[in-house]
């Protein structure tokens, strides 16, 4: 049975945590701020930018390019997985694991022929995949966000197409976190290459412009481009959604402390009030013992 000293130590031990991780949730809510403006400024951004693309593609009837080669044969795939470097985010990163297993596992249904090849972003990720021995890691960042930079993307989209021009990979998807709210992440997988035209896409009305350079060399420069920039979108959604998910975590841990605190303090009184009530009786009788042998 717990005393009273070890109750009053736990007391104090989680008050202490409890102060820790609101302050981790303050902390949290203000970078959260921060990564929303950076995602809700790229996302237009993005948009547009894939949208003149296919534009031009659509536009283009002697335009090829490999990065719109859909290959029929696949012997090698890139997935790209995307985590945080830390921990105390709630599921955060255990969603986005889980449905990068469920996806190699369908690849390796589906393709029984192919290679898959991890690019692990993100320690969490790495160090979970590192201990898999059947999976592969080909490219590793561990600290892409300690802090995120958009060299990280332009690393990454360099490797990628590199890689898919020489024919080292036939596929490269990424599965992440993408933020849709402060309560609300959802785990997505892209296509990232070969690159395919949206769903619902629809043809777009051929206007003749005149171009200056012409549309090929627009298109040899927006394709790198794309690329570049819609890996800095999901880099920019999983970073936004980690500190939504931290903050969240951290408030149900802040609150799940001073419940336990309220917790003990009862049964600290408990403990406290028989304690004197057994001193108590232990007096009286003691006194009427005395009475009784005077």
């Amino acid at each position: 049975m717990a005393t009273l000293r070890d109750i009053r130590r736990r007391i104090q031990a989680v008050r202490n945590t409890a102060k820790i991780t609101a302050a981790m949730r303050m902390v949290s809510a203000a970078k959260l701020r921060r990564a929303q403006e950076a995602i809700w400024a790229a996302r237009p951004y993005a948009r547009k930018l894939t949208e003149i693309l296919w534009h031009l593609a659509g536009t283009t009837q002697d335009f090829v390019h490999p990065f719109f080669e859909r290959r029929k044969e696949l012997s090698r795939i890139a997935l790209i997985v995307v985590t945080a470097d830390r921990g105390l985010c709630g599921s955060f990163n255990n969603n986005v694991l889980r449905a990068a297993v469920q996806h190699i596992e369908r690849f390796h249904q589906d393709f029984p022929r192919a290679t898959v090849e991890i690019l692990a972003v993100g320690r969490r990720g790495l160090n979970f995949f590192r201990k898999r021995a059947r999976e592969v890691i080909a490219y590793e960042k561990p600290d892409a966000f300690s802090p995120l930079r958009y060299t990280t993307a332009q690393e990454l989209s360099r490797f990628v197409m590199d890689a898919y021009l020489t024919g080292h990979y036939d596929r490269v998807e990424a599965i992440y976190n993408e933020f849709r709210s402060i309560l609300r992440q959802e785990v997505r997988h892209e296509l990232i290459l070969p690159i395919l035209p949206p769903e619902g896409q629809q043809q777009p009305h051929r206007t003749e412009y005149i171009y200056e350079p012409s549309q090929a060399d627009i298109l040899n420069a927006l394709l790198p481009l794309s690329v570049q920039t819609q890996l800095w979108r999901i880099l920019l959604d999983s970073h936004t959604a980690e500190h939504a998910a931290r903050m969240l975590a951290m408030e149900n841990a802040t609150t799940n402390a001073y419940e336990l605190i309220r917790h003990l303090q009862l049964q600290y009184n408990k403990e406290r009030q028989a304690s004197i009530t057994k001193e108590m009786v232990e007096i009286t009788s003691g006194a009427e013992a005395l009475r009784s042998h005077g």
